[in-house]
C-alpha cells in the first residue's frame, strides 16, 4: 500500500512538472520574440547609457514609447531574470541591468545581440519550421533550401543585408569566445609567426588575436564578397578566395565555427587544404568548435545541442560533432596527433598537428 502511494505521489509530481514544462515549449517562440523586442527597442542600451537603474517613466521617455506596454514587456523580462528591480534613492522601483541583460546591449563588450537577431530573423525561423520535412524525407537538401529556393551560401552571396547580419553575428560571438581562448590557452599561439583565419568573416577574430599576440602576422581569408566589406586592422591582411580550392600559406591555420557547416567529405577537403598551407616545422591547424560530450552534459550542452539542430535546419550536411567524430575527420585528413582543450565558451580548442 505504501509503495503504491509513493508511485502515485511520484506520478503526481511528474505530471505537475510536465504541466508547467509544456507551457514553456508552447510559448518558447514568445520568449524569443520578447527578447528580440527588447533588443529592437534598445532597452539594455538605454539603461546602460543612463548609467544607473531607471524608473518606468524614465525608460519610456528615453525609448519614446508608451509606459503601459513597456511595463508588461519589462515584467516578462524580469520574471526570467533578464533585468532586475532595484529601489532608487527616493524609494521608487527601477529597472536595473544584469549580467544577462548586458549581453543584449548592441555594441557592448559581451554583446550577443547580433547573434540573437540573426537566429530570430524570419529567414532563419523559416528553415526551423521545416525541420520535420528534413527528417522524414531523409534527404541532403536543407530546410533552408526548401524555404528559400537556394542553399545558404548562394543566398548569402546574393543578399548583402543578410550576409552582413551573419558577419555581425559571428563577430559578436568572437567577442565572447576569443577572450576565452586568449586567457584559457594562450600557449596555442606561442612560437607562431603567421596565422591564416580560414572563413574569418569581417576580420574581428583575427584582429583580437593579433592584438593579444602582436608577433602574429594575420591573414583573414574568406570569400571575395565577404572580405570586400572587412574593416582594415593593423597586422591583418584580407585575402579573398575559396577554401575548397586552396588556403594561403602560414605557420598555422585557424578555423572557428567553419567545419560544423559542412559534411565529413567537405571537412576533410578543407582540412587537407589547410594541411598543405601550414609550415612543416611548426605547422598546425587550430579548430574552435563545439565538442559534444554525450556522457558528460553541462550547462552549455543545451546550446551545443541547439546548434546541432540549427545546422540540420540551415545546412545540407553540417552538424556539431562528438570527440570520436572529430578524431575521424582529423585522421582522415592526415594529421598524426591532436589535443582538445576546454575553454569558458560553447566551443573547445582542437589543435591538429602534422
Amino acid at each position: 500500500m505504501e509503495e503504491t502511494q509513493r508511485e502515485t505521489n511520484w506520478c503526481d509530481e511528474e505530471d505537475r512538472e510536465a504541466e508547467a514544462s509544456i507551457w514553456k515549449y508552447i510559448f518558447g517562440f514568445t520568449e524569443m520574440s520578447v527578447v528580440k523586442c527588447a533588443i529592437e527597442l534598445g532597452i539594455a542600451d538605454a539603461i546602460e547609457s543612463h548609467g544607473s537603474p531607471m524608473t518606468l517613466s524614465e525608460l519610456s521617455s528615453a525609448l519614446t514609447c508608451a509606459p503601459s506596454p513597456l511595463y508588461r514587456i519589462m515584467r516578462f523580462l524580469m520574471h526570467r531574470g533578464i533585468f532586475k528591480e532595484e529601489l532608487n534613492t527616493h524609494g521608487s522601483p527601477c529597472y536595473a541591468q544584469t549580467s544577462l541583460s548586458r549581453r543584449l546591449v548592441r555594441y557592448g563588450e559581451h554583446s550577443m545581440a547580433a547573434f540573437f537577431m540573426l537566429n530570430s530573423s524570419p529567414l532563419v525561423m523559416a528553415s526551423l519550421h521545416r525541420l520535420s520535412a528534413r527528417v522524414l524525407a531523409n534527404e541532403s537538401t536543407s530546410p533552408f533550401e526548401v524555404a528559400h529556393g537556394e542553399d545558404a551560401w548562394s543566398f548569402l552571396a546574393a543578399n548583402p543585408a543578410h550576409s552582413h547580419l551573419v558577419n555581425e553575428a559571428m563577430a559578436s560571438d568572437a567577442r565572447v569566445a576569443v577572450p576565452a581562448i586568449i586567457h584559457g590557452c594562450p600557449e596555442v599561439f606561442h612560437g607562431l609567426g603567421s596565422l591564416v583565419d580560414v572563413g574569418g568573416g569581417n576580420g574581428t577574430t583575427l584582429h583580437m588575436l593579433v592584438q593579444a599576440f602582436p608577433w602574429l602576422q594575420g591573414i583573414n581569408f574568406d570569400l571575395p564578397h565577404v572580405v570586400s566589406e572587412a574593416l582594415e586592422f593593423h597586422g591583418v591582411e584580407h585575402v579573398g578566395g575559396d577554401m575548397f580550392e586552396s588556403v594561403p600559406k602560414a605557420d598555422a591555420a585557424f578555423l572557428m565555427w567553419i567545419l560544423h557547416d559542412w559534411g565529413d567529405d567537405e571537412c576533410i577537403q578543407i582540412l587537407k587544404n589547410c594541411r598543405k598551407a601550414i609550415s612543416e616545422n611548426k605547422g598546425k591547424v587550430i579548430i574552435v568548435e563545439a565538442v559534444i560530450e554525450e556522457a558528460k552534459m553541462d550547462k552549455l550542452s543545451d546550446a551545443t545541442l541547439a546548434l546541432d539542430m540549427a545546422m540540420m535546419a540551415h545546412t545540407n550536411a553540417g552538424k556539431e560533432r562528438t570527440f570520436k567524430e572529430w578524431e575521424f575527420l582529423l585522421l582522415k585528413a592526415g594529421f598524426t596527433r591532436y589535443t582538445v582543450k576546454s575553454i569558458r565558451a560553447v566551443q573547445s580548442v582542437i589543435e591538429a598537428f602534422l
